[in-house]
């Protein structure tokens, strides 16, 4: 499922904006095509452009996302609820598994989707998120306050790290992929629930929500020509 809403502050349309020539939001159908494992694609969209975009690009847009969810303080969790609800009413079928692709990840490779599928499928996880390891520099240890002009460490314990060998690694969601159960979703209204796998994934991601991330997403596109295998 692609959430796709048309209001966003940092990029007005952000879903629709262009990475290398092709719109973010028909990223993901063009990905997904190429994921047999996935057995039904939609977008769950306001906005009538998107959706026609969507479905240009092999998703199926087969309802419109109420204004109610179409929010910028409305969680994923609500997003994907209401989209599993309507597509089990429609479709007169029960759903296993929601797999949530963002379109503001565009650097996601189908093998990265198929993993996530696969780990969810081997062991008995609630949901599975797919997560990079956090660059020790922006390790909370080494954050900082300001005030009045005046630094202190964010956590007191911070000015005895000397060396980044002493920062216990730590980890971000870094947009890839979710895969998140039925149960999780509908009795649990999480997509996490009591118990998260963690894919950890080498490769260097970008959640986009400014034109900075995006032009720097394409940046790392081409230098690293294997990103498009």
């Amino acid at each position: 499922m692609c959430p796709a809403r048309g209001g966003s502050k940092g990029i007005p349309l952000k879903n629709l904006v262009p990475f290398l020539g092709v719109p973010l939001v028909a990223r993901v159908g063009h990905l997904v095509s190429e994921v047999p494992l996935i057995d039904k694609a939609i977008v769950s969209t306001d906005h009538s452009e998107i959706a026609e975009v969507a479905r240009q690009s092999g998703l199926d847009a087969p309802f419109f996302r109420p204004e109610s969810l179409s929010g910028d303080r409305i969680s994923d969790a609500q997003v994907l609820i209401h989209a599993i609800q309507e597509m089990e009413h429609i479709d007169q079928v029960q759903y296993d598994l929601v797999v949530m692709l963002q379109p503001t990840s565009p650097l996601r490779r189908k093998e990265h989707i198929v993993q996530a599928i696969e780990m969810m499928g081997q062991e008995q996880w609630d949901a599975v998120w797919t997560v990079s390891e956090t660059d020790s520099k922006h390790h909370p240890l080494k954050q900082l306050n300001v005030e009045v002009g005046q630094l202190s460490y964010h956590d007191p314990s911070g000015d005895q790290i000397i060396a980044r060998q002493q920062l216990t690694p730590l980890y971000h969601r870094n947009g890839v992929a979710y895969v998140i159960s039925r149960d999780c979703l509908l009795s649990q209204r999480s997509i996490s629930g009591k118990r998260t796998g963690a894919l950890i994934l080498p490769d260097y991601f970008i959640s986009i929500d400014t034109m900075w991330d995006l032009k720097l997403s394409e940046f790392i596109y081409h230098s690293f020509p294997d990103l498009d295998k």
